[in-house]
């Protein structure tokens, strides 16, 4: 809902639970004035009447409290907005207008502002208790302008003491780790400058004061951006809070717009909760689900991804008996990974050139496909259109459609080079090779992986600032939206060496996201428990791998323990089939046929953090209607204490429930006060129990 004031200088926004609110003063300032509970516009207009603080010699009274700071005039704090031209720097704006829309999308509100030719206007969308907001940037003078910085918003929070920032941090194999720490005087910067989302950081933070799991306050900001990025959280002299974020990871250039270009941000969304972090997590799935995710009510089918099992020594002969395996255990999209096009016998070759290598795959991958579909499963392909080997065909033709710096050596990271997909030949290339494979070959499913980050990005014909860091995004995007137009059957995967390539714009364009290449199952703990805090589990691909975890710590596992691991988001198996034994096979096919019974709850369900990965006993809950799923993990037990009993959330304590494994009936009130007892014991023990509403 959005309301505005009589003297059309105050607007409120409001969803279900929550409301945001901002004011033009007469001088034209834009004032923040509310984030948080929900209020009435009597109430944002109180707000909108408390003075600013006195002018001080040092202080600038609109510093803290402005929406949205450019660069000029009386103010000291980050700027969201830094431009010049050729006669001059920074921004002195004034409002023009204001515009509101609203349809099932939600409520939208355009403030319009101006400085000279450029025409800035600030875009709010509210989607449930999700505040969307972007710029747009309209060059309608005769001069051009260069963005030196344009961050998509800058969010202010309430005066409160002892704010605590968490986020996600890693590195390649371990992506997603939650931290917290107070905040201090002085400004904490996370962001990436690789090119794309990146491993070490996800571009999400959330502030509190004093919330638990299930209390408290918890104020959230997600970027919906997939090239390099900053957030910035800054506590100001005052000890006022403010966090600003956007495209790019400093202010050496974004980009130039000649007359009669324009930049559009990407959304920097904001959710407010009052249910703890667990709150703010299910009100982000929520939201995703609703707005952002494609197809979120349809639930995602398991796989089989061959690239652990096989790597580059791939065969079609090889392939159909993985595939034969994979369906005896209930298997639904068969997914051929890396190896099966060109020269691409290791990752030193064939990277570019998108024909399936005629000695592995004599017709093509059809056969191969047709195989799969009449074992009743799905047909998947990997591929990785951004990049080329300096060995193939196409670098050989084209050496001058990588990103390079003139006199320089181009830097390769795993053999390989990044095509600079601002170009428009690139585009067109990678769009007639992908449209081509996805028309003559009957695939269900692509897995879209970017294993190379930027590192020498130069684009030598184009002047500076360069077009290449913002153009390769839109790029990729414009490729995704058009695939996907021409091939709406097709299922589509991000992937980046994991979990490089997670954020509110690659997911808006496609259906799952590989979480990491880590598939120890005991690793994957953590790594979901952070990835849970702001996306859901109908995104979050995982695999069951073999034992000993070859690729990383040789830890040796249950099948048990792998795949109640793996059940937690979307699953997968990566084993090598063709080494499993019969039993091992029975075992998962019974592992399979239970995650399809639980699926839609998982995937669809909201989650409730019983305990977290952090030595002992863990669990996770999923509630959807009159169904729950508890899934948990012990791992280790020590002095022979028993393991504790697991207290439900999110049950109605004067109904009864059925657990389908024992079949006990137990009270909500019991299980919501006293909890759950598992059964676990030893090291590395795994549990499933199901629960249904009587």
């Amino acid at each position: 809902m959005l309301e505005i004031s009589e003297t059309g200088r105050t607007w409120l926004l409001s969803g279900p639970a929550s409301s945001y609110a901002v004011h033009l003063t007469a001088d034209d300032v834009l004032l923040h004035l509310h984030w948080g509970s929900r209020i009435e516009l009597a109430d944002a207009e109180e707000l909108a009447g408390r003075p600013l603080p006195a002018e001080r010699g040092f202080e600038s009274p609109i510093d803290g409290r402005e929406e949205y700071p450019v660069e000029g005039g009386p103010r000291f704090v980050r700027p969201a907005l830094s431009v010049r031209t050729d006669e001059r720097r920074g921004t002195e704006w004034s409002f023009e207008s204001y515009e509101t829309s609203g349809d099932t999308e939600g409520d939208e509100l355009r403030l319009r502002f101006r400085d000279g030719g450029l025409a800035i206007t600030l875009h709010y969308r509210m989607r449930g208790d999700a505040v969307e907001r972007w710029v747009a940037l309209d060059n309608e003078g005769p001069e051009a302008v260069e963005l030196l910085r344009a961050d998509s918003a800058t969010w202010t929070l309430p005066d409160r003491e002892d704010w605590r920032l968490s986020h996600l941090h890693g590195r390649w194999a371990a992506e997603s780790r939650l931290t917290s720490a107070p905040i201090t005087y002085g400004e904490k910067v996370i962001g990436s400058r690789r090119g794309h989302t990146g491993h070490q950081y996800l571009p999400w933070v959330a502030l509190d004061t004093d919330a638990t799991e299930e209390r408290g306050e918890v104020y959230g900001c997600a970027l919906g951006w997939s090239g390099s990025w900053r957030i910035a959280v800054a506590q100001l002299s005052d000890a006022r809070v403010q966090i600003t974020g956007g495209v790019g990871h400093d202010e050496s250039g974004l980009l130039r717009l000649a007359a009669g270009e324009s930049f559009t941000t990407p959304v920097f969304a904001g959710l407010w909760s009052d249910g703890g972090f667990g709150g703010a997590s299910r009100a982000w799935h929520a939201y995703q689900r609703a707005y952002v995710i494609p197809d979120a009510d349809r639930d995602r089918p398991v796989l089989f991804n061959s690239w652990e099992a096989t790597e580059f020594d791939i065969s079609e002969e090889q392939q159909g008996t993985l595939a034969r395996r994979a369906a005896a255990i209930g298997v639904e999209l068969f997914v051929v990974d890396d190896g099966w096009f060109g020269a691409r016998t290791s990752d030193r070759a064939g990277l570019g050139d998108w024909t399936p290598n005629r000695d592995r795959f004599p017709g093509g991958l059809k056969p191969l496909a047709d195989y799969v579909h009449a074992l009743g499963m799905q047909f998947g392909i990997w591929v990785e259109p951004e990049m080329v080997n300096a060995d193939s065909d196409l670098y050989r033709a084209h050496p001058d459609w990588v990103q390079y710096q003139p006199g320089r050596k181009r830097t390769e990271f795993r053999n390989q080079l990044v095509l600079n997909l601002a170009r428009e030949d690139v585009q067109e290339y990678l769009w007639n090779y992908l449209d081509t494979l996805l028309t003559s070959t009957p695939i269900d499913y692509v897995k879209w992986d970017f294993n190379r980050s930027f590192t020498d990005a130069g684009w030598p014909v184009e002047p500076y600032p360069q077009r290449l860091w913002t153009g390769h995004v839109h790029a990729f995007y414009a490729l995704l939206d058009r695939l996907r137009a021409a091939h709406p059957g097709v299922a589509f995967e991000s992937c980046s060496g994991g979990g490089g390539r997670i954020d509110l714009g690659v997911m808006s364009r496609t259906d799952q996201v590989w979480t990491s290449d880590n598939t120890d199952p005991l690793d994957r703990l953590a790594i979901q428990h952070g990835f849970g805090q702001i996306h859901p589990a109908r995104v979050m691909a995982a695999w069951v791998t073999d034992s000993p975890n070859a690729m990383l710590n040789g830890r040796v596992s249950s099948l048990r323990f792998r795949f109640v691991s793996a059940m937690a988001g979307v699953l997968g198996v990566g084993g090598d089939l063709t080494q499993w034994s019969e039993e091992e096979l029975a075992e998962a096919r019974e592992w399979v046929e239970l995650y399809k019974e639980i699926r839609p709850v998982v995937q669809r369900g909201d989650l409730h953090r019983l305990r977290p990965p952090q030595g002992g006993l863990s669990a996770v809950q999923y509630v959807l209607g009159d169904e729950t799923v508890v899934l948990a993990w012990l791992q280790a037990q020590s002095y022979g204490e028993p393991v504790p009993a697991l207290r439900l959330r999110g049950l109605d304590p004067t109904a009864s429930y059925e657990c389908l494994e024992t079949g006990e009936v137990h009270r909500g009130a019991v299980l919501l006060h006293h909890g759950l007892r598992v059964g676990l014991r030893g090291d590395l023990d795994a549990a499933v129990l199901r629960l249904r509403r009587i």
